[in-house]
């Protein structure tokens, strides 16, 4: 039987904050609890990954370690990858797949309640949530084993698809896109309906407001769900779409602000600003449109198959 090879794409050190004394060798805070919680985060991030390493060391498989921020080539000719840091590392391994690799996350420093209560008065002690990371290093070697033999396999979760003016784009959302122009305090114009199998299916919704959010199920929990969203059932194809802070939205349209595009269906929007940007799971990764740009939006983009934490498969 053919070694397996795994990719280990790492959450690079340098997220976390560094410390920088005044002219005078002095710390500029009033808490130095901070910089002991910054040190202590870096530390466990550091240690997972070499538990991690030394659990595959054991193991009858061939890995490559690389950090996030060093890697950018589509992700190929490999059994697994395994993401070491929290859901902003699986993400990043997302957009350099397709649907033929699963990936396991392991969430190198989990939130611990307790050290959140003792501080909560003094600074956020917030660590990764790792919503979608199955591992940490408590389960990390039986997930493997389990993995290797056979006896668990990935989940499909939904991913956007995106079109601009008919020209699909090469990466895919995994937790949502944001259409919006670049200055987020100028009014976006635009209009959106939904359709299946190239007919319309509702209204022509015409928009004046800050913008519009599309979520997939796995992403109705971040930002979707800030904004007044509801969380929806991990596997669901379907989409949930919000218009952001609309402007004196016609009585028609009051209900239309906010709700899901099924599986079968797309969301059409036509952008009437100057300028905007589509952006991709977050802020690093966006395109400009222009005033007259079509927009498709659907859950037809090929899925990502990924080893999920027990209770989101419930």
């Amino acid at each position: 039987m053919a070694r397996k090879k795994l990719l280990l794409l790492l959450k690079p050190f340098d997220v976390f904050p560094v410390r920088h004394p005044n002219a005078n060798g002095v710390f500029r805070t009033t808490n130095p609890q901070v910089f002991r919680h910054l040190d202590n985060r870096c530390k466990a991030h550091k240690d997972a990954i070499n538990f991690c390493q030394g659990i595959l060391s054991q193991k009858s498989v061939d890995w490559e370690p690389v950090f996030r921020n060093n890697y950018s080539k589509p992700i190929s000719n490999v059994d697994l990858v395994v993401t070491i840091g929290g859901d902003g590392t699986l993400l990043q391994a997302s957009h350099l797949m397709d649907d033929s690799v699963p990936v396991l996350g392991v969430n190198s420093d989990p939130t611990h309640v307790e050290e959140v209560e003792a501080f909560s008065n003094e600074f956020d002690a917030t660590r990764s949530t790792g919503y979608l990371c199955a591992a940490t290093v408590k389960n990390f070697e039986e997930i493997i084993d389990n993995i290797l033999e056979g006896q668990i396999v990935p989940s499909t979760v939904s991913r956007i698809s995106v079109s601009i003016n008919s020209k699909r784009l090469s990466t895919c959302a995994l937790n949502d896109i944001l259409v919006a122009h670049p200055c987020p305090a100028t009014v976006s114009r635009f209009s959106f309906r939904i359709k299946k199998d190239s007919l319309p299916c509702s209204l022509l919704v015409n928009c004046r407001s800050s913008g519009l959010r599309v979520s997939t199920a796995a992403g109705s929990t971040a930002a979707m769900l800030s904004a007044g969203g509801f969380v929806m059932p991990t596997l669901s194809r379907d989409l949930q779409y919000m218009v952001r802070e609309p402007i004196f939205p016609q009585a028609a349209y009051s209900n239309l602000m906010h709700g899901l595009v099924k599986s079968d269906q797309s969301m059409e929007a036509t952008w009437y600003s100057k300028e905007g940007y589509i952006y991709i799971d977050g802020s690093h990764i966006f395109h400009s449109i222009q005033n007259g740009d079509i927009i498709e939006l659907s859950s037809k983009a090929p899925g990502l198959k990924v080893f999920l934490p027990p209770h989101l498969l419930s």
